[in-house]
């Protein structure tokens, strides 16, 4: 028995010893967009799209954010209020007129959902179609709990300006305040960075694309390149897919002659082998946060548990790989260094140990960055036996025919886009 433990406990640590040194640097926090430099010779025209459903409570806060933005070139806001029962639009009008930019500000009331459709997207797609009689270069896709630091747009121009990028996004602040928050909101981002390298990311030639649905910016031409929203409609993972498409599409030099001025967006068009791929960054942002608060492991565990199986492309066989899985690198060190120690074996205890620092030590920058007591970084082991069981409610609650529920609907659990 010692031995079968031994050896799972040094399958943990080379596991951990290749997250570490070989999956991207995934644990670092380096990929900011703060630290860009934001001096642009040219102004491009940006639309923001705010898909709004019942969100009067967060409304004066956010969209103020959005329209005191210092961005000093031509910038819209296009809210579509998703058939709101608490008076949205009433709240966003009121907010336009107390900072003085009514002029600014675009209420569109959205139209019933169709089929195939996310209400999120669908709202999305109304919202840039009313958009696209200004021409915009860019579309800021974001959430209405977001909270934007004024000079957010203006870093999210500069960088896809400055590096020619298609889509720039940043993972924003989440709300970190109480127990529950700081216990597993900095693990989601930590669990999500390993999912998907910050670094893979941001490189060209690497496929791993992502992006956080927060605050996104994508430029006109890269839209309509990938066949716009409707390609995405019943993602329910959306920012991601999203992200996937511009990424895996190859960018032209030359438009052909009519697509800008398309109202329609054109199928993918030809090009040669050689052509780039689109190119995408994605990063943490200090400044710019989420305001939607998770009081409750019951708050927490639904947000999760809501796309946790859509992200294993609801495979029985990933479900059950996450379930050997997770327990293998996350709870086997701990559990194996306090049985160590009863047994007196020190080899098992010692190499428990050294699994557990390990882990603790990549999840460190994440604990700091959300300002947590480093006791947290100690308790991603009973983290991670957490996410795991919202993991299999996710799929229980896809094979229920629950999966998918957000804002008073239940989508078909189904990411074919």
């Amino acid at each position: 028995m010692s031995v079968i433990i031994l050896g799972l406990m040094l399958l943990s640590l080379t596991i951990w010893l290749g997250l570490l040194c070989f999956w991207g640097q995934f644990w670092r926090t380096d990929q900011q967009l703060e630290v860009t430099q934001t001096q642009l010779e040219s102004l491009p025209v940006v639309c923001a799209v705010v898909p709004a459903r019942n969100e009067a409570e967060l409304i004066p806060i956010t969209l103020r954010s959005l329209l005191l933005q210092d961005y000093p070139g031509s910038f819209n806001v296009f809210l579509v209020d998703d058939r709101s029962t608490d008076r949205t639009a009433n709240f966003a009008e009121g907010v336009a007129y107390a900072v003085g930019k009514p002029q600014q500000l675009h209420i569109i009331s959205g139209e019933s959902l169709p089929p195939s459709w996310s209400g999120k997207l669908w709202s999305v797609e109304q919202g840039i179609k009313s958009a696209s009689k200004l021409a915009p270069d860019y579309f800021l896709l974001t959430d209405a709990d977001i909270e934007h630091d004024p000079g957010n747009l203006r870093r999210l121009v500069a960088k896809a300006v400055q590096e020619d990028l298609d889509l720039v996004s940043v993972m924003v602040r989440l709300r970190c305040e109480s127990f529950w928050e700081k216990l597993l909101i900095p693990a989601f981002v930590f669990f999500f960075q390993k999912l998907y390298p910050f670094r893979w990311v941001n490189n060209p030639k690497n496929p791993t694309a992502a992006a956080a649905g927060g605050s996104i910016l994508i430029a006109r031409e890269a839209l309509e390149r990938i066949g716009g929203i409707q390609v995405i409609r019943q993602a329910l993972i959306d920012d991601c897919a999203l992200a996937q498409s511009v990424k895996s599409i190859r960018r032209v030099g030359d438009w052909e002659s009519g697509i800008h001025t398309n109202s329609s967006f054109p199928s993918t068009p030809s090009s040669p082998s050689s052509s780039p791929t689109g190119r995408i960054w994605l990063g943490l942002s200090t400044l710019t946060r989420s305001l939607r608060p998770y009081d409750s492991l019951a708050t927490i565990w639904d947000m999760v548990a809501r796309t946790a199986y859509t992200q294993l492309n609801y495979s029985p066989l990933l479900l059950l790989g996450t379930l050997v899985g997770m327990p293998l690198i996350y709870l086997a060190p701990p559990v194996c260094m306090i049985l160590g120690a009863v047994w007196g074996n020190w080899a098992i205890a010692l190499t428990g140990l050294l699994g557990w620092l390990l882990m603790t030590f990549a999840y460190y920058p994440t604990i700091r960055f959300y300002k947590c007591s480093v006791w947290f970084a100690l308790s991603l082991p009973a983290i991670a036996f957490l996410y795991t069981l919202m993991t299999l409610d996710s799929a229980l609650r896809h094979w229920q025919g629950r999966g998918g529920a957000w804002k008073g609907r239940v989508y078909p659990s189904s990411d074919n886009f």
